[in-house]
């Protein structure tokens, strides 16, 4: 009696010309060669994209190895059409648990939840919509200061004490900063 051999389907071939959507296919698949050339093709603007959020930057290296390890384990639960959205989605969340946990790691299952969720959740489409509408546009017309404090706290969900280790500033200058972002965005979209 022959024993039972498990086969893996074939991972499609994948070029640097594929799309994103191939890419994350043929990753899902197990295709090594696929996650080389998404990494390629996305890990310097997330990098740096977590560089504006982190000064410290063994933090955002360890976030960005993160993603791609997520990236590998999760992408056949990838439902879309939008990977870079879903890759920074990924990129960040790992920024955040970085900076609140330092090495914690989920109980239980083995994997973080949301980690394969197949349908976009309700903050990825909101912060698409922040990012290229008028809230986008308006938040670009800050300065560097207030407009930092606005993306630790509000779009990475920081509290205002991690957000104000992540900056290094103090906490009252965080809020006082949050304060002065708020009523300028008021203004800018009013």
């Amino acid at each position: 009696m022959r024993p039972f051999l498990f086969r893996r389907r074939a991972a499609p071939d994948v070029t640097t010309e594929s799309t994103d959507v191939e890419l994350v296919a043929a990753v899902a698949a197990r295709s090594t060669a696929a996650l080389r050339i998404l990494h390629q093709r996305h890990a310097p603007w997330l990098r740096a994209r977590l560089a504006r959020r982190c000064a410290d930057m063994d933090v955002v290296d360890d976030a960005l190895q993160e993603t791609f390890l997520a990236v590998w384990r999760s992408a056949g639960g990838f439902r879309g059409d939008n990977p870079a959205g879903w890759l920074w989605t990924i990129a960040v969340r790992r920024l955040i648990s970085a900076l609140r946990g330092r090495g914690s790691r989920w109980i239980g299952s083995g994997t973080e939840p949301g980690d394969s969720s197949p349908i976009a959740s309700a903050e990825d489409v909101v912060l698409l919509n922040v990012e290229h509408g008028d809230l986008g546009a308006a938040l670009t017309r800050l300065s560097p200061e207030l407009r930092a404090v606005i993306e630790a706290t509000v779009l990475d969900g920081l509290t205002t004490k991690e957000a104000a280790g992540l900056l290094g500033i103090p906490e009252g200058t965080v809020k006082t900063r949050a304060m002065r972002a708020r009523a300028r965005l008021r203004e800018e979209l009013s």
